[in-house]
């Protein structure tokens, strides 16, 4: 087994290739003086089973060529099989055509990664689960829950706990957490008037007295969930406490956070924290290389990789 880093998440990458007792395979991943990406891998991997870490994170366009110029240079150095680790997955929420004349950019993306040389992709938290189909070739896509709730149970008191989740299409995931700790469901309606945007409409559920968790997938600008928040204490809510597997968190989404009346936020290291992140003081990273690591060994010894979330 090889474990090949991008430069999108070098502490993660580090991370797992130390919970595999596999140290990173060397390359060299640098830019012309025009920017365009130079890849060149400097130890042997013809017949390797070869894992290559990268999120396509901001620069998202940057790192995506990263992925895909690293795999087309295993796939010429003759390794025998390319996993495409991607810990977060960039342009899943373009999954569908919201309106005339535009693209599904997700979509594309599978194309890419395809045609480039991958022979498998490993993901986390797919922004919606059919992107899965969008890949003509095998892909697993894990889940943070266990982590999550792993968090929730040793820091938060369980019999007072809501989970809730701060729109409707993310009820499925909620649910899988409320489910875990034994915990009662809530929903957030939100009306959004324009991308970027959101309107918090109504409560769905008894929250008053309640310390609850929202749930997502992905946290970028941070309108939604301060403003289900705002929605929640005012229903009566104890406090709030927000899980979320992707902390995008652009512009000045750390600084809406801090100022919001969200307890902590508790994102993993799918994307690399920023600085901002790092000194936030409601803002607190959990590590999912362990669980990566685990899914990357099975997949190299043929194991099962669904079982993890048994």
């Amino acid at each position: 087994m090889k474990v090949v880093a991008g430069n999108s998440n070098r502490a993660l990458a580090e991370a797992i290739a130390a919970y595999l007792a596999t140290p990173l395979t060397r390359c060299n991943v640098r830019r012309f003086a025009d920017m365009e990406v130079f890849v060149e891998i400097l130890e042997n991997v013809r017949g390797e089973d070869v894992f290559v870490v990268q999120s396509t994170s901001f620069p998202a366009n940057d790192h995506l060529m990263e992925l895909l110029i690293i795999i087309d240079a295993l796939r010429r150095s003759s390794a025998r099989r390319i996993t495409a680790v991607m810990p977060y997955f960039g342009y899943a929420r373009q999954d569908r055509r919201s309106s005339g004349r535009t693209p599904i950019s997700a979509k594309l993306v599978a194309n890419m990664i395809a045609q480039a040389g991958a022979d498998r992709v490993l993901t986390l938290d797919l922004h919606a689960g059919q992107i899965q189909g969008f890949f003509d070739i095998p892909t697993d896509n894990l889940f943070a829950a266990p982590v999550m709730v792993r968090d929730i149970k040793d820091r938060l008191p369980t019999d007072n706990v809501m989970v809730v989740s701060p729109d409707v299409g993310g009820v499925v995931r909620a649910r899988a957490i409320a489910k875990r700790i034994d915990a009662q469901l809530a929903i957030v309606d939100k009306r959004r008037e324009r991308p970027g945007e959101s309107e918090v409409m109504n409560v769905i559920g008894e929250v008053e007295g309640r310390c609850c968790i929202l749930v997502d997938d992905i946290v970028d600008s941070g309108g939604t969930l301060v403003n289900a928040a705002d929605a929640l204490i005012a229903k009566g809510a104890s406090e709030v406490y927000a899980y979320l597997t992707h902390g995008v968190l652009s512009g000045g989404a750390v600084a809406r956070i801090t100022a919001s009346k969200i307890k902590e936020l508790v994102v993993t290291d799918s994307i690399q924290p920023t600085e901002a992140i790092r000194v936030s003081k409601n803002v607190r990273v959990l590590s999912i290389a362990t669980l990566i690591a685990e899914a990357i060994a099975r997949t190299s010894s043929e194991e099962s990789v669904s079982s993890l979330f048994d």
